[in-house]
């Protein structure tokens, strides 16, 4: 197997990491396809091995993987190069926006395409969660996690609950209240 220079494992590490959508899954499936597959610089093992590794691992998955990479392809140059090229220009944007952001927060114009997006973004979310529920409608199901989720957000905005302690416990709720479902 070949090994990569740095200059294109950095270049592939920036490309999927930062231009893969749909979050940690697809963008760990392009990079099968592209260390594995398409240029075999890994084999499936290794693949398997380092991807097992970085699950395990506290924080985020993708960064510990990309470290695992680096180092099985280039030792610490791969490590550091892989993890900034997944890191920086995400890192620099939102910095970037975070400066616009304090310069146009009095432009009107502005914070109406700022709100606008927002209400987009909680629409999308709104329409994922019900993509999610969708399957359900037809039993009792939703009426369950009605429940669980409604009682989430009065812990959280009347109780001023932490979140952790108010997904402990709605798993607690949920694990204690099986719906039809829980027999399958």
């Amino acid at each position: 197997m070949a090994s990569p220079s740095l200059g294109v494992l950095t270049a592939l590490s920036a490309r999927v990491g930062n231009l893969t959508f749909g979050g940690g899954d697809p963008t760990m499936a392009a990079f099968q396809q592209e260390f594995v597959f398409r240029r075999k610089w890994l084999t499936r093992e290794e693949y398997g091995l380092i991807f097992g590794l970085a699950r395990v691992t506290p924080g985020t998955n993708l960064l510990a993987f990309c470290a695992g990479v680096g180092w099985r392809l280039l030792g610490w140059p791969g490590a550091l190069a892989a993890v900034a090229a997944v890191t920086l220009p995400s890192a620099v944007l939102v910095v970037w926006l975070t400066f616009a952001y304090g310069e146009l927060r009095s432009n009107l114009l502005a914070m109406a395409a700022i709100g606008g997006t927002l209400a987009a973004a909680a629409g999308l979310m709104a329409a994922g969660a019900f993509q999610l529920v969708r399957p359900h409608l037809r039993s009792r199901a939703w009426i369950r996690a009605l429940c669980i989720s409604g009682g989430a957000v009065l812990l959280a905005r009347v109780f001023a609950l932490q979140p952790i302690v108010v997904l402990g416990l709605a798993a607690l709720v949920g694990l204690l209240w099986r719906g039809p479902e829980a027999g399958r």
